[in-house]
């Protein structure tokens, strides 16, 4: 079951078990990693330069960037790693029939 202030990004199955995807949507630009842990979504661009993570590495819940090696964990948003000092805006995902929904403040 969806709400209004949810927005579908995408289907599970279309992003790979262990990978992630940038997604367009209408208002922004997503990334959609599929984990071992769940799916997570957060803002595309790297905090710290313009960068588009979805280009960098996924090792579990964790993004690396692909410009400067900065590190955000998905589930939380965190930067783990220099030179990113700013966190990455995540948003909570629901799965409905398959589809991927974010919630948007």
């Amino acid at each position: 079951m969806t709400t209004d202030s949810q927005i579908k990004v995408c289907r599970v199955s279309d992003i790979p078990a262990n990978e992630m995807r940038c997604v367009s949507l209408a208002d922004r630009n997503v990334l959609v990693a599929n984990t071992a842990e769940g799916v997570f979504v957060a803002d595309e661009m790297c905090t710290h330069e313009d960068a588009r993570l979805c280009d960098g590495n996924l090792a579990g819940t964790k993004v690396k960037c692909p410009l400067h090696g900065s590190r955000f964990e998905l589930t939380t948003g965190k930067v783990l790693d220099d030179p990113a000092s700013v966190d990455l805006q995540t948003y909570p995902v629901t799965i409905s029939a398959g589809d991927v929904y974010i919630t948007l403040d």
